[in-house]
């Protein structure tokens, strides 16, 4: 699996917020764009995923460029996304939730409803609660579990620890490296920069709409930019 962003340059509400950036994730990695708001990351995976259109630039896949793609198109070659404030379903159900994402499938999907229980044990408690039901910290597990129910080879995740104690963000992050050692490539958009770097193989800084500094998880940690900027340091 190779995915490489190229040139990428996206217009969103009459502004430039994304400016000719190019970075790319190899396969089994942990990849994060870390940024202040309005950096332009959330719109950069909305733009891999189809939500929105790109002015210019290649988002290739396999080779493939899929740049200005249909969504569900996206979804069906591998790549989905947990968005920005979960999205799930609130009057359904939390296994009615997981078959959704696995609606492109058109094999058996109850051995990975199983396996998504096993990495949230909480979501299988509650398979029959409706999901507007469930705390902030099982809709997000039930965001990443109605992701994971597409089998991604890259699951993209918008700000998963948003709005969350800092108990549960410390679990989000464990199912995150535990995803990920389940053979799913990880591209995290996240604020809580300091949780992000550790997880992460390769990190991006994003400012006002353009990749700004690169390097390993570890090297953005020790940068003193960056710990004064984002890490409160």
């Amino acid at each position: 699996m190779k995915f490489e962003v190229q040139g990428l340059s996206v217009n969103y509400g009459g502004i430039e917020a994304v400016r000719d950036i190019s970075f790319s994730v190899n396969e089994g990695e942990i990849v994060t764009l870390i940024g202040a708001n309005g950096a332009g990351k959330s719109t950069t995976l909305r733009t891999i995923a189809g939500l929105v259109k790109s002015r210019k630039g290649k988002i290739l896949f396999d080779g493939e460029d899929i740049a200005g793609k249909d969504p569900a198109y996206i979804v069906g070659k591998g790549i989905t996304l947990v968005p920005e404030g979960r999205k799930i379903f609130p009057d359904l159900t939390v296994l009615e939730n997981l078959r959704i994402g696995a609606y492109l499938r058109k094999d058996n999907i109850e051995d990975d409803i199983e396996w998504v229980y096993s990495l949230f044990p909480r979501l299988k408690e509650r398979s029959w609660q409706y999901g507007g039901t469930l705390s902030g910290g099982e809709q997000q597990m039930l965001a990443v579990g109605r992701a994971l129910m597409s089998k991604p080879k890259i699951m993209m995740m918008d700000e998963p620890s948003l709005g969350l104690a800092p108990l549960v963000v410390r679990d989000i992050f464990s199912i995150i490296k535990e995803v990920n050692k389940n053979g799913v490539t990880i591209l995290l958009v996240e604020q809580n920069a300091n949780m992000a770097l550790q997880v992460a193989d390769k990190a991006y800084v994003m400012e006002t709409g353009v990749i700004t500094l690169s390097g390993s998880g570890r090297e953005l940690m020790d940068n003193e930019g960056v710990r004064k900027a984002y890490l409160g340091k």
